[in-house]
């Protein structure tokens, strides 16, 4: 089934109305959509989200304003439209990837299911995804109509949730690639990566020794990166040295010695060399580093 006529509400909308479409598109492009609350033409859709009154995800069903509810996760966020469908089409959506699907439902699912059913606890304040979307509804101000609005809606949530999809996956992946970087050490306290990826969840899981990082850059030079002492923190396990803190060129090879340093950030949390050998030899330096 490719053409199929998709229901949902008309009037106002919210994030999970318009994420439940946006989630659907990536597996029925050519779905046609009708914004109604008219009973008949709600039956007669293949699908109908977050109206009707019923929530059967075998008959296509995906209404949660019934009395009850549709349902809870174990940490207890109620079931908004957005995840009924991710329920049902997240792991397709994701190509297969059990894990990606479940981040994703994690990070970004269960957050606009929290808001829109009013479980805030745990929701982190300032504005959400959520308030995004309904900014996308016609002030009192505005002639437009609230089925144009919908559409822009739907196409914004969509790229968020592509690029959302795309991000979990790229961490997803890394994890193995840092992982095997840790094995394979010569030293636990420098963990080098044969190309850059992401590192630093990984990193604090697994090591408690790492406190370097060793990295290509986009441009072929090399980085040398510190280990942050927790996940967001901007205090490291342990800093470059000092007397490199703003230095580049010719300062910081006179003060290092080493004839192809490049620069080191005044925050004493990066530095660069042209060679993997030299971003090395500073690692061995901030190392013996009191």
């Amino acid at each position: 089934m490719t053409d199929i006529t998709v229901a949902t509400h008309s009037g106002n909308f919210h994030a999970d109305d318009v994420f439940s479409i946006a989630a659907l598109k990536h597996i029925f492009p050519s779905l046609t959509l009708i914004r109604t609350r008219d009973l008949a033409l709600i039956a007669q859709a293949d699908l109908a989200i977050d109206v009707g009154g019923e929530y059967d995800p075998n008959t296509g069903r995906f209404d949660h304003h019934q009395r009850g509810g549709a349902g809870a996760r174990d940490n207890g966020i109620p079931y908004s439209s957005f995840g009924l469908i991710w329920q049902k089409y997240g792991l397709e959506i994701c190509k297969g990837n059990q894990e990606v699907a479940d981040s994703v439902d994690a990070g970004l699912v269960s957050t606009i299911d929290a808001i829109d059913c009013g479980h805030v606890e745990g929701v982190a304040t300032g504005i959400s995804l959520s308030q995004t979307i309904s900014m996308f509804n016609p002030t009192w101000q505005e002639d437009s109509h609230f089925d144009s609005c919908f559409d822009e809606a739907v196409n914004f949530a969509s790229r968020v949730l592509t690029r959302f999809i795309a991000s979990t996956n790229g961490g997803i992946s890394a994890k193995s690639i840092v992982a095997e970087a840790i094995k394979n050490a010569e030293d636990p306290r420098v963990i080098v990566l044969e190309k850059y990826t992401p590192w630093k969840r990984t990193v604090h899981a697994l090591s408690k020794e790492a406190l370097y990082m060793v990295y290509p850059s986009d441009s072929g030079q090399w980085r040398i990166q510190t280990v942050p002492a927790e996940l967001g923190s901007f205090e490291d396990r342990k800093s470059l040295p000092k007397p490199w803190a703003g230095l580049s060129d010719k300062a910081l090879q006179d003060v290092t010695g080493i004839d192809d340093a490049m620069f080191c950030h005044n925050g004493l949390f990066v530095a660069g060399a042209k060679s993997f050998e030299s971003a090395m030899k500073m690692a061995s330096m901030a190392l013996e580093d009191a």
